[in-house]
């Protein structure tokens, strides 16, 4: 009987792993989700957004994925199966014997790469200044997982191209998994709401716990990092399920093509931890500017104006200020 399922399990690979895994058939699989999402969120959006800034974001969005795609050739997929015909069985992989677990295992390191990946584009500046551009869109649509600054396209370009020789994969597995990455992108930032979408979500990223992740506010928005499962949030405490007010990033930020391109080299925009409260902050320096007096009479406003210039200079800089 084990003989007769491994030599059944050989044969639908012959038939069906060569079929699945053509270039033409993972574009027309993009190709036709990216329409049913868009159709989906037409007909019954979560949030009703205003149609100028909706074609905007479109238009945009669509304007960023045509330029990357020429400048990466065809969205990283070239390259990156290059490096898999070459490499292929050579890696970390090739001491499974079963291809199935090697599918299994490289679409899992694949989505936990991502999500170490994601979250460290949110914890350092350098490149938040990048990320940032994904975040820009307050119009949260399906066109959104297309919009990435070029820059951070290329970074993660070359940790796939690592992942991908470490682990010695195959053209077909890359291509599979690219292509279920790509369509539950788009899937978590589409503008739908459905029921036991809660259920589901104990699984996979689906759209409302991805729009909290769009979330204005710095404390919400770092959080829900994963790409397809949950499972990693949920493991590292990252997790949030919470509806935003706003999505977006704070401030004024380009929505056109070439000026976001321009924004990702700027180190703006980037939303505090926390509201900052410049009179405690002013009162605190002043107590301990009167306790090394000894608190001795006669300067208290004297303590409090150079306090009070001390901080506004240590958190405004040299910027002018209005008031």
């Amino acid at each position: 009987m084990l003989s007769e399922l491994t030599s059944l399990t050989t044969l639908l690979e012959a038939i069906i792993w060569p079929t699945i895994i053509s270039g033409k058939v993972a574009t027309f699989i993009l190709i036709l989700f990216f329409v049913i999402l868009t159709a989906l969120e037409f007909h019954a959006p979560k949030r009703k957004l205003p149609k100028k800034g909706l074609r905007l974001s479109y238009r945009t969005n669509i304007g960023l994925f045509i330029f990357n795609s020429t400048m990466l050739s065809l969205v990283s997929a070239t390259p990156l199966l290059m490096l898999a015909k070459h490499y292929s069985g050579s890696g970390l992989l090739s001491y499974f014997s079963n291809p199935l677990w090697r599918a299994f295992l490289s679409f899992l390191l694949l989505d936990l790469l991502l999500y170490v990946w994601h979250k460290a584009s949110h914890s350092f500046d350098v490149l938040w200044m990048f990320h940032k551009v994904h975040h820009n869109d307050s119009c949260l649509n399906v066109s959104t997982a297309f919009r990435i600054h070029i820059l951070e396209l290329f970074i993660i370009t070359a940790l796939k191209a690592a992942y991908i020789v470490t682990l010695g994969l195959d053209r077909a597995t890359v291509l599979i998994n690219e292509t279920i990455i790509t369509v539950f992108v788009m899937f978590h930032h589409t503008n739908i709401s459905f029921k036991g979408e809660n259920l589901l979500g104990r699984v996979l990223i689906v759209p409302y716990l991805h729009r909290a992740h769009h979330s204005m506010e710095r404390n919400e928005h770092d959080h829900n990092y994963g790409a397809v499962l949950s499972l990693w949030d949920r493991l590292f405490g990252t997790l949030a399920e919470l509806e935003p007010a706003k999505t977006g990033i704070k401030g004024d930020s380009p929505q056109t093509f070439i000026k976001l391109v321009k924004l990702g080299f700027t180190m703006g925009n980037r939303p505090t931890e926390f509201p900052i409260n410049l009179e405690a902050m002013i009162a605190e320096a002043a107590y301990y500017k009167a306790e090394k007096r000894n608190f001795y009479p006669g300067q208290e406003i004297r303590d409090w104006l150079e306090a009070k210039k001390e901080i506004i200079s240590q958190v405004y800089g040299n910027k002018p200020l209005a008031n």
